[in-house]
Protein backbone atom coordinates (compact mmCIF):
# COMPACT_ATOMS: atom_id res chain seq x y z
CA UNK A 1 0.00 0.00 0.00
CA UNK A 2 1.44 3.35 -1.05
CA UNK A 3 1.78 6.03 1.60
CA UNK A 4 0.37 9.47 0.82
CA UNK A 5 3.10 11.99 -0.04
CA UNK A 6 4.39 14.04 2.88
CA UNK A 7 3.17 17.62 2.95
CA UNK A 8 5.72 20.39 2.71
CA UNK A 9 6.05 22.62 5.77
CA UNK A 10 5.33 26.20 4.69
CA UNK A 11 5.49 27.97 8.07
CA UNK A 12 7.18 26.66 11.22
CA UNK A 13 6.81 28.77 14.40
CA UNK A 14 8.55 27.61 17.58
CA UNK A 15 8.55 29.13 21.09
CA UNK A 16 7.69 32.54 19.67
CA UNK A 17 7.28 35.51 22.01
CA UNK A 18 6.81 39.14 21.06
CA UNK A 19 6.64 42.33 23.12
CA UNK A 20 5.78 45.96 22.36
CA UNK A 21 7.68 48.37 24.65
CA UNK A 22 8.21 45.66 27.23
CA UNK A 23 4.60 44.44 27.22
CA UNK A 24 4.28 40.86 26.03
CA UNK A 25 1.70 40.44 23.26
CA UNK A 26 2.41 36.84 22.23
CA UNK A 27 3.74 34.11 24.54
CA UNK A 28 5.29 30.75 23.58
CA UNK A 29 3.53 30.38 20.24
CA UNK A 30 3.98 27.11 18.34
CA UNK A 31 2.34 26.58 14.95
CA UNK A 32 3.08 24.54 11.84
CA UNK A 33 1.39 25.47 8.56
CA UNK A 34 1.62 22.77 5.92
CA UNK A 35 1.13 22.99 2.19
CA UNK A 36 -2.58 23.09 1.36
CA UNK A 37 -3.71 24.27 4.80
CA UNK A 38 -6.44 26.87 5.20
CA UNK A 39 -6.05 28.17 8.74
CA UNK A 40 -8.29 30.85 10.22
CA UNK A 41 -6.74 32.85 13.07
CA UNK A 42 -9.43 34.09 15.47
CA UNK A 43 -9.48 35.90 18.80
CA UNK A 44 -10.34 39.19 20.53
CA UNK A 45 -9.11 42.63 19.52
CA UNK A 46 -5.65 43.17 20.96
CA UNK A 47 -5.08 39.41 21.31
CA UNK A 48 -2.12 39.39 18.91
CA UNK A 49 -3.66 38.10 15.66
CA UNK A 50 -2.31 40.81 13.35
CA UNK A 51 1.02 40.83 15.19
CA UNK A 52 1.34 37.10 14.49
CA UNK A 53 0.79 37.65 10.77
CA UNK A 54 3.38 40.44 10.68
CA UNK A 55 5.90 38.13 12.35
CA UNK A 56 5.17 35.44 9.75
CA UNK A 57 5.76 37.73 6.78
CA UNK A 58 8.79 39.43 8.34
CA UNK A 59 7.43 42.90 9.11
CA UNK A 60 8.26 42.28 12.78
CA UNK A 61 11.00 40.23 14.47
CA UNK A 62 10.37 37.92 17.44
CA UNK A 63 11.49 38.93 20.91
CA UNK A 64 12.24 35.24 21.42
CA UNK A 65 11.78 32.08 19.40
CA UNK A 66 11.82 31.64 15.64
CA UNK A 67 9.75 31.73 12.46
CA UNK A 68 10.82 29.77 9.39
CA UNK A 69 9.23 29.90 5.96
CA UNK A 70 10.00 26.74 3.97
CA UNK A 71 13.09 26.36 6.18
CA UNK A 72 14.28 29.97 5.90
CA UNK A 73 13.90 33.10 7.99
CA UNK A 74 11.25 35.63 6.85
CA UNK A 75 12.69 38.08 4.36
CA UNK A 76 15.10 35.55 2.87
CA UNK A 77 14.37 34.73 -0.75
CA UNK A 78 12.69 31.38 -1.18
CA UNK A 79 8.97 31.32 -0.35
CA UNK A 80 6.74 33.70 -2.30
CA UNK A 81 4.06 35.26 -0.08
CA UNK A 82 0.98 37.23 -1.05
CA UNK A 83 -0.14 39.60 1.72
CA UNK A 84 -3.49 41.39 2.02
CA UNK A 85 -3.44 43.80 5.01
CA UNK A 86 -6.48 45.20 6.77
CA UNK A 87 -8.47 47.50 4.51
CA UNK A 88 -8.59 50.62 6.68
CA UNK A 89 -8.45 53.97 4.84
CA UNK A 90 -7.32 53.59 1.27
CA UNK A 91 -6.88 56.80 -0.69
CA UNK A 92 -9.80 56.39 -3.08
CA UNK A 93 -9.05 59.76 -4.72
CA UNK A 94 -5.85 58.29 -6.19
CA UNK A 95 -6.56 57.94 -9.95
CA UNK A 96 -5.64 54.29 -10.33
CA UNK A 97 -7.53 51.58 -12.14
CA UNK A 98 -8.06 48.10 -10.75
CA UNK A 99 -5.42 46.80 -13.16
CA UNK A 100 -2.95 49.47 -12.01
CA UNK A 101 -3.40 48.37 -8.38
CA UNK A 102 -2.85 44.70 -9.27
CA UNK A 103 0.31 45.44 -11.27
CA UNK A 104 1.71 47.36 -8.28
CA UNK A 105 2.07 43.97 -6.62
CA UNK A 106 4.88 43.15 -9.06
CA UNK A 107 6.90 46.27 -8.22
CA UNK A 108 8.30 45.66 -4.76
CA UNK A 109 9.81 48.71 -2.97
CA UNK A 110 13.25 47.09 -2.50
CA UNK A 111 13.81 47.08 -6.26
CA UNK A 112 12.99 50.79 -6.58
CA UNK A 113 11.76 50.11 -10.08
CA UNK A 114 9.71 52.83 -11.78
CA UNK A 115 6.07 51.84 -12.02
CA UNK A 116 4.79 51.12 -15.47
CA UNK A 117 2.80 48.63 -17.52
CA UNK A 118 4.82 46.25 -19.62
CA UNK A 119 3.01 43.83 -21.89
CA UNK A 120 3.83 41.01 -19.48
CA UNK A 121 2.66 43.06 -16.49
CA UNK A 122 -0.68 43.64 -18.17
CA UNK A 123 -1.03 39.95 -19.05
CA UNK A 124 -0.19 38.87 -15.49
CA UNK A 125 -2.46 41.52 -13.97
CA UNK A 126 -5.45 40.53 -16.09
CA UNK A 127 -4.85 36.85 -15.28
CA UNK A 128 -4.95 37.66 -11.54
CA UNK A 129 -8.17 39.66 -11.97
CA UNK A 130 -9.65 36.79 -13.99
CA UNK A 131 -8.82 34.38 -11.17
CA UNK A 132 -10.79 36.65 -8.82
CA UNK A 133 -13.71 36.84 -11.26
CA UNK A 134 -13.45 40.60 -11.90
CA UNK A 135 -11.41 40.93 -15.11
CA UNK A 136 -14.15 43.14 -16.60
CA UNK A 137 -13.32 45.80 -14.00
CA UNK A 138 -9.66 46.07 -15.01
CA UNK A 139 -9.87 49.56 -16.47
CA UNK A 140 -12.37 50.87 -13.94
CA UNK A 141 -11.18 53.35 -11.30
CA UNK A 142 -10.65 51.69 -7.93
CA UNK A 143 -12.84 54.40 -6.35
CA UNK A 144 -15.80 53.27 -8.49
CA UNK A 145 -15.79 49.72 -7.13
CA UNK A 146 -17.75 48.34 -4.19
CA UNK A 147 -16.01 47.27 -0.98
CA UNK A 148 -16.18 43.62 -1.98
CA UNK A 149 -14.84 44.33 -5.47
CA UNK A 150 -11.96 46.40 -4.06
CA UNK A 151 -11.06 43.55 -1.72
CA UNK A 152 -10.91 41.15 -4.66
CA UNK A 153 -8.60 43.60 -6.43
CA UNK A 154 -6.29 43.62 -3.40
CA UNK A 155 -6.20 39.83 -3.38
CA UNK A 156 -5.48 39.84 -7.12
CA UNK A 157 -2.54 42.16 -6.34
CA UNK A 158 -1.31 39.57 -3.82
CA UNK A 159 -1.74 36.76 -6.36
CA UNK A 160 0.02 38.44 -9.29
CA UNK A 161 3.43 37.15 -8.15
CA UNK A 162 2.05 33.57 -7.97
CA UNK A 163 2.69 33.03 -4.24
CA UNK A 164 2.65 29.71 -2.41
CA UNK A 165 1.25 31.29 0.76
CA UNK A 166 -1.63 33.79 0.90
CA UNK A 167 -1.84 35.80 4.14
CA UNK A 168 -4.99 37.86 4.78
CA UNK A 169 -5.85 40.16 7.69
CA UNK A 170 -9.61 40.64 8.27
CA UNK A 171 -10.40 40.42 4.53
CA UNK A 172 -14.20 40.56 4.95
CA UNK A 173 -14.33 43.68 7.12
CA UNK A 174 -15.66 45.84 4.26
CA UNK A 175 -17.95 43.20 2.71
CA UNK A 176 -21.64 42.77 3.53
CA UNK A 177 -22.89 39.48 4.99
CA UNK A 178 -24.19 38.18 1.66
CA UNK A 179 -20.92 38.97 -0.07
CA UNK A 180 -18.90 37.30 2.71
CA UNK A 181 -20.23 33.84 1.86
CA UNK A 182 -19.27 34.28 -1.81
CA UNK A 183 -15.87 35.58 -0.71
CA UNK A 184 -15.16 32.59 1.53
CA UNK A 185 -16.21 30.21 -1.25
CA UNK A 186 -13.72 31.98 -3.53
CA UNK A 187 -10.98 31.46 -0.93
CA UNK A 188 -11.87 27.76 -0.83
CA UNK A 189 -11.30 27.59 -4.59
CA UNK A 190 -7.95 29.39 -4.26
CA UNK A 191 -6.99 26.93 -1.52
CA UNK A 192 -6.82 24.17 -4.14
CA UNK A 193 -3.51 25.72 -5.28
CA UNK A 194 -2.53 27.94 -2.34
CA UNK A 195 -1.87 27.65 1.37
CA UNK A 196 -3.97 30.23 3.24
CA UNK A 197 -3.44 31.87 6.63
CA UNK A 198 -6.24 34.32 7.45
CA UNK A 199 -7.17 36.48 10.43
CA UNK A 200 -10.90 36.77 11.05
CA UNK A 201 -13.18 38.03 13.83
CA UNK A 202 -15.99 35.65 12.91
CA UNK A 203 -15.50 32.03 14.04
CA UNK A 204 -19.07 31.09 13.11
CA UNK A 205 -18.38 31.86 9.43
CA UNK A 206 -14.78 30.72 9.04
CA UNK A 207 -15.40 27.40 10.81
CA UNK A 208 -17.58 26.48 7.82
CA UNK A 209 -14.95 27.28 5.21
CA UNK A 210 -11.49 26.96 6.82
CA UNK A 211 -9.88 23.57 7.40
CA UNK A 212 -8.61 24.44 10.87
CA UNK A 213 -8.65 27.28 13.40
CA UNK A 214 -5.91 28.87 15.51
CA UNK A 215 -7.30 30.75 18.52
CA UNK A 216 -5.00 33.58 19.61
CA UNK A 217 -5.21 35.66 22.77
CA UNK A 218 -1.55 36.11 23.77
CA UNK A 219 -1.31 32.30 23.68
CA UNK A 220 -2.33 30.06 20.79
CA UNK A 221 -4.48 26.93 20.70
CA UNK A 222 -4.80 25.03 17.43
CA UNK A 223 -7.95 23.13 16.40
CA UNK A 224 -7.12 20.88 13.47
CA UNK A 225 -9.05 19.38 10.57
CA UNK A 226 -12.74 19.35 11.49
CA UNK A 227 -15.45 18.12 9.15
CA UNK A 228 -18.12 20.49 10.48
CA UNK A 229 -18.34 23.66 12.54
CA UNK A 230 -20.16 21.60 15.19
CA UNK A 231 -17.13 19.34 15.59
CA UNK A 232 -14.94 22.41 15.98
CA UNK A 233 -17.09 23.82 18.77
CA UNK A 234 -17.16 20.44 20.51
CA UNK A 235 -13.36 20.37 20.48
CA UNK A 236 -13.09 23.94 21.76
CA UNK A 237 -15.29 23.22 24.77
CA UNK A 238 -13.51 19.91 25.47
CA UNK A 239 -10.18 21.66 26.10
CA UNK A 240 -8.55 20.47 29.34
CA UNK A 241 -7.36 22.67 32.19
CA UNK A 242 -3.77 22.28 31.03
CA UNK A 243 -4.48 22.65 27.34
CA UNK A 244 -7.20 25.27 27.31
CA UNK A 245 -8.26 27.51 24.48
CA UNK A 246 -7.59 31.19 25.30
CA UNK A 247 -10.48 32.66 23.33
CA UNK A 248 -14.09 33.54 24.16
CA UNK A 249 -16.63 32.35 21.58
CA UNK A 250 -20.24 33.25 20.75
CA UNK A 251 -22.57 30.24 20.87
CA UNK A 252 -26.30 29.75 20.53
CA UNK A 253 -28.61 28.60 23.32
CA UNK A 254 -31.59 26.28 22.66
CA UNK A 255 -33.85 29.32 22.18
CA UNK A 256 -31.65 30.60 19.39
CA UNK A 257 -30.23 33.54 21.34
CA UNK A 258 -26.55 34.34 20.96
CA UNK A 259 -24.65 34.06 24.23
CA UNK A 260 -20.98 34.21 25.19
CA UNK A 261 -19.02 31.47 26.85
CA UNK A 262 -15.49 31.78 28.23
CA UNK A 263 -13.12 28.99 27.23
CA UNK A 264 -10.16 29.86 29.42
CA UNK A 265 -9.42 27.84 32.50
CA UNK A 266 -6.33 29.76 33.60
Amino acid sequence: MMRPPMKRTIVDIKDLCFSYSGKEVLHNIDLVVEQGDFIAVVGPNGGGKTTLLKLVIGLLKPTRGAVHLAGRRPGKKGLEIGYVPQQIDHNLSFPATALDVVIMGKHVPENRMPFGRSRQDRKDGLAALEKMGISEFGERKISDLSGGQRQRVLIARALVTEPELLVLDEPTASIDSRGQTDFYQLLQELNRDLTILMVSHDLLSVSTFAKSVACVNKRLHYHQAFETSGELFDAVYACSVYDSCPVTFPISDPGGESVVEEVDND
